[in-house]
């Protein structure tokens, strides 16, 4: 049996072969301008086959080891014809067919994120990178973002930002204030009530007190409430003062008083008569000290 390559090259087969491409119409270039196109299928044509050898020629560039000049070569001929196919579109739209540039993809960096296509003269799709030719020296810094400076405030902007909040004068608009010192309040207030009320029943007992004469017993049982801790503390500490003294003086020299000194007794009765005075002075009216001035005086109370 035959083999293949013989068939094809028996006078039978050849004969068939250049019958077929006698038949087949001359193979038509594509115009060099697209202006020379009268026909809209011809025109979308066209345009289809630039978007196949642009799709050939941006799968060849992804290839990283195909050196620095083939890449840019590659790179300029796919922007070369990504101009040609702008040229077709809008011919396209010129004959009434489809916007093909309205939907057209967007340029990407190395991250993916879309940025704008330089085009320094301002017409045209401007220069695109695409595959590994995003990577060349020069073209990788394009597509980095410049660090942003942190302006300094002014005192201007400072203040901009300032308004009653800042101050404090809308705290209680919120509520939560109220919530908060609410409690507090209410405890404050019966606190000081309750001490109003106190001192008012001392007030009215010392007068009960003055005009029936008991004033010394009236006070010593409702104005020195609580007397006794103080007076014990300052007898404390006079006797710690008396016996430091004594110390001293057994170190040295006695020393002879020749004046009468008061004894405990009598230092303890002075201090309760000054710590009355200052209750008195405290809790009763200058009206009230006079009666009881003259209520001592008529009952020939000396202290």
């Amino acid at each position: 049996m035959a083999r293949n390559e013989e068939k094809a090259q028996s006078m039978l087969n050849r004969f068939i072969a250049l019958k077929a491409e006698e038949k087949k119409k001359p193979k038509e270039r594509r115009p060099f301008l697209a202006s020379e196109c009268r026909d809209l299928a011809e025109a979308d044509k066209w345009r289809q086959q630039i978007m196949r050898e642009i799709g050939r020629k941006v799968a060849e560039i992804q290839n990283e080891g195909l050196g620095e000049h083939r890449l840019r070569d590659l790179n300029d001929e796919i922007n070369k014809l990504i101009r040609e196919k702008s040229h077709w579109e809008r011919r396209i739209v010129e004959l009434g067919g489809p916007n093909y540039a309205k939907h057209a993809p967007k340029m990407t960096d190395l991250e993916g994120n879309i940025v704008d296509v330089p085009n320094p003269s301002g017409r045209g799709p401007g220069y695109r990178y695409f595959g590994a030719a995003k990577k060349l020296p020069g073209v990788r810094e394009l597509f980095e973002k410049p660090p942003e400076l942190r302006k300094r405030k002014t005192r201007y902007d400072i203040y901009k930002r300032i308004d009653a909040s800042y101050y404090g004068y809308r705290d209680d608009e919120d509520g939560v204030l109220e919530r908060v010192e609410g409690p507090a309040e209410e405890k404050m207030r019966a606190e000081a009530l309750e001490e109003w009320r106190r001192v008012e029943e001392v007030r009215r007992e010392a007068k009960k007190a003055v005009k029936s004469g008991e004033v010394v017993s009236v006070v010593k049982e409702v104005l020195f409430e609580g007397m006794e801790e103080e007076v014990e503390e300052e007898e404390k500490r006079k006797r710690e003062k008396l016996e430091k003294e004594e110390m001293e003086r057994e170190g040295r020299r006695e020393f002879v008083v020749h004046v009468p000194l008061p004894d405990d007794k009598e230092i303890e009765r002075m201090v309760l008569e000054k710590k009355k005075i200052e209750l008195l002075s405290k809790y009763v009216s200058d009206g009230l000290l006079e009666e009881q001035t003259e209520a001592k005086a008529m009952l020939n109370i000396q202290r």
